[in-house]
């Protein structure tokens, strides 16, 4: 069987010295969407922020696209982020540069050296998202939306072995949050990426089903898992 991309055991999630998660224990497999649902405050965030090593795990054992985040050292995160793909919910879109000056900084931040393969790499990724005409608009030039299709294709230069999506939809209109959560759908199945993806939209899970862990009173539960 396949090693999970993600594997937690036993992992207590703190924000600072506040305990936000405990006794966390999951698994997702290459290639799964899974959503990530809880109120505000519940450990969303959190959970993800550790999961890419912006939070120490302090407690227990997580295993996250190879590298033990319970052992790892500072020198090692930057080798960890290069196999994720991050999306935020307010796109974090470099202002003063166009679109393809925004993901040729980010590939070369990745270690990415040859001119030709980051301008083909990026052709591919907008392309994927939809987009494969924008370079040389601005960010202020295109819609939420679209904004958001920028940094999907950001999250995906890389060819990450998992996207963590925190809120990407949160701020969209409900037309738009559905094109950017069938977008993932097509990125989960086209390209095997594995997604956990933080919501509000409960509407979309209902209307799209996936695995749902949620976070609930400082635990996690896998709400398709029977009792």
């Amino acid at each position: 069987m396949e090693q999970a991309v993600i594997s937690l055991q036993h992992a207590f999630i703190y924000q600072k010295e506040k305990l936000v998660l405990s006794d966390v224990n999951f698994e997702i497999p290459k290639g799964e969407f899974v959503y990530l649902i809880g109120k505000t405050g519940s450990g969303k965030s959190s959970l993800l922020r550790t999961l890419y090593a912006d939070l120490w795990l302090e407690k227990g054992k997580a295993d996250v696209v190879g590298f033990k985040l319970h052992e790892i050292k500072s020198k090692d995160i930057p080798f960890l982020r290069r196999k994720i793909g991050i999306v935020f919910q307010d796109f974090q879109l470099l202002s003063d540069r166009n679109i393809v000056q925004n993901l040729r900084f980010f590939m070369k931040a990745m270690g990415w050296t040859v001119a030709s393969e980051i301008d083909q790499r990026i052709s591919e990724v907008l392309v994927l998202v939809g987009l494969p005409d924008v370079l040389t608009k601005m960010p202020h030039q295109l819609s939420g939306g679209e904004q958001q299709r920028i940094a999907i294709a950001r999250a995906l230069l890389n060819n990450p072995d998992i996207i963590l999506a925190d809120e990407p939809t949160g701020n969209l209109d409900p037309e738009k949050s559905i094109e950017i959560l069938k977008l993932f759908f097509k990125i989960n199945e086209v390209s095997q990426t594995s997604v956990l993806m933080a919501t509000h939209g409960l509407d979309l899970i209902e209307r799209f089903p996936k695995r749902t862990l949620y976070c609930d009173n400082g635990q996690i539960k896998d709400l398709t898992e029977t009792p």
